[in-house]
C-alpha cells in the first residue's frame, strides 16, 4: 500500500480489548513538518466576530467624538483658557466668561510655537492668549496669563503645573475651576488638569466646537479625521502611560 494513503491515526481496539493503538503523525523534511488535527471557528463563530467588529466600528464613529469633546462645568469663580486656541474659541471664552459668575479668568500656555524654545513670558500662549481675551472685551484686571517654559513635551500638564504653582505662591485657595478649549481636546485636557491640580480642586471642562466641520459626520471632513484620531490615541496614551514627574515642569527652578 502507498503511505501517502496510509491512515494517519487508528482507535480501533484489539480483539482482545486493550486501549487503542495511536498511531503517530507522518512527517516530512526529516521531521521537520508534521501534520496534525486542529480546531478552527466555524461560520457561526466568524459571523459573531464580524458582527463584534462593526459594532466596535459604529460606536467609535458615533461615540467617540462626543465623549473626546465633553462639556461638564462645576461651580466655579475662576475660569482658565488654553492660550493656544483659535479665534473663535477666544471669543466663546469671552462670552463664556461674560454669561458666568466668574471673578478672574487664567490663560495658559508655553513658548509659541516657532520660537524654537523659551525666550520669556511674553512670547508664550499664555501671554497671546491674555491678549486676545482683552481685545474682545474682557477687562484687564480680570485677566491673569499663568506662562509656562515647557514646549516640546507634556505641554498641557506643564501647563496646569504652571497655574498650580502659580495659585500656591499667591497663597491662593482654589477649590473648582472650569478650563476651557477646543473640541476634541477636552477629555485629555481634564483629565492633565485633574492629576497637575490634584484631588482636592474640582475641574470642569468646557469643549469649543470646530466651526469647521460637523462634530456628528466628523469623519467626512479631513480635519475631523486628523483631530478625532490624533486626540483618541493622545487621551489612550495619557489613561494608560503617562505617569507625571512635577521635577521637569515645576516652574521653580
Amino acid at each position: 500500500m502507498n503511505q501517502r494513503h496510509m491512515p494517519l491515526v487508528t482507535d480501533s481496539p484489539s480483539k482482545h480489548g486493550s486501549a487503542p493503538r495511536r498511531v503517530s503523525p507522518p512527517r516530512r523534511m526529516l521531521g521537520l513538518i508534521t501534520r496534525r488535527e486542529r480546531w478552527g471557528l466555524s461560520w457561526r463563530a466568524w459571523l459573531i466576530v464580524f458582527g463584534a467588529v462593526l459594532l466596535t466600528f459604529c460606536v467609535f464613529l458615533f461615540r467617540i467624538h462626543p465623549f473626546l469633546a465633553e462639556t461638564h462645568r462645576v461651580d466655579a469663580k475662576i475660569l482658565v483658557v488654553e492660550g493656544w486656541i483659535n479665534e473663535y474659541a477666544i471669543r466663546a471664552a469671552a462670552e463664556e466668561f461674560k454669561a458666568g459668575s466668574y471673578q478672574r479668568i487664567f490663560t495658559t500656555g508655553g513658548p509659541v510655537e516657532g520660537s524654537g524654545r523659551y525666550i520669556n513670558d511674553f512670547h508664550t500662549n499664555a501671554s497671546v492668549g491674555a491678549d486676545l481675551l482683552k481685545g474682545v472685551g474682557v477687562p484687564d484686571e480680570s485677566v491673569q496669563m499663568v506662562p509656562s517654559r515647557e514646549m516640546n513635551r507634556d505641554r498641557t500638564y506643564a501647563s496646569a503645573v504652571a497655574l498650580r504653582n502659580w495659585f500656591r505662591e499667591h497663597n491662593m485657595p482654589v477649590p473648582s475651576v472650569n478650563v476651557l478649549t477646543e473640541n476634541v481636546h477636552a477629555r485629555r485636557t481634564r483629565l492633565l488638569f485633574e492629576k497637575a491640580l490634584g484631588n482636592n480642586v474640582a475641574i470642569g471642562i468646557i469643549a469649543v466646537p470646530n466651526p469647521d466641520y460637523d462634530a456628528r459626520r466628523w469623519w467626512r471632513y479631513s480635519e475631523g479625521v486628523k483631530d478625532v484620531v490624533s486626540q483618541t490615541v493622545t487621551y489612550l496614551y495619557t489613561k494608560l502611560l503617562f505617569y507625571p514627574s512635577d521635577s521637569k515642569h515645576d516652574l521653580r527652578r
